[in-house]
């Protein structure tokens, strides 16, 4: 599948320890000529952590892009009714966004951006990372695997002895998994 064109909403949630791998990413998919729409979540956005400071994740998407972050309900919620993106991608997906998409919670520019994007009955791409997946969160997992366009990016545990219900998804096969969702395919395997 050729991104060079492709419009991506890519949403970046509160999994902060993963930015430094996914924002590379994100400039791959620039290289490879895709249109990048970035999305934060409120926390995504708003704070910082051990992992960086907000702004300057924030500056360095938008360099990247050369687009502001939406980053409000009211900035996601035009999404789909303008048709902005062909496919969506959540990456870090945070357990917190996952349990809300699950159960149709709306109440993030996140989730709002995935919710009005599916109108268009397009591809959600989930990038799971989250230490509850093997426990609370495994039946949110569960639920998306078996809904209408949804795809899951690979993953396996992070740190099975000190973290072992936490996973995280495998960055190599990101983009990889975007194109297979635009082709309307879950790459395989889903577990690593």
């Amino acid at each position: 599948m050729e991104l060079e064109h492709k419009k991506i909403g890519f949403v970046l949630t509160g999994s902060f320890c993963t930015f430094s791998k996914t924002i590379p990413k994100i400039k791959e998919l620039v290289k490879m000529g895709a249109e990048v729409i970035p999305i934060m979540s409120y926390n995504a956005y708003n704070l910082d952590t051990k992992f960086g400071k907000a702004e300057d994740f924030i500056n360095e998407i938008e360099e990247i892009t050369n687009k502001k972050i939406i980053h409000t309900i009211q900035e996601a919620e035009p999404i789909g009714p303008k048709h902005l993106t062909d496919i969506m991608v959540v990456a870090p997906c945070s357990g917190n966004t996952m349990s809300k998409l699950a159960n149709d919670i709306i109440d993030t520019p996140a989730t709002m951006a995935v919710k009005s994007h599916l109108r268009n009955n397009l591809p959600v791409v989930i990038a799971a990372s989250t230490n509850n997946a093997l426990s609370g969160n495994a039946s949110n997992i569960g639920t998306l695997l078996n809904r209408k366009n949804y795809y899951f990016v690979p993953f396996r545990q992070d740190n099975p002895i000190t973290k072992p219900r936490s996973v995280v998804f495998d960055f190599d096969y990101l983009i990889k998994t975007i194109e297979s969702a635009l082709d309307g395919k879950q790459i395989q395997p889903i577990l690593l």
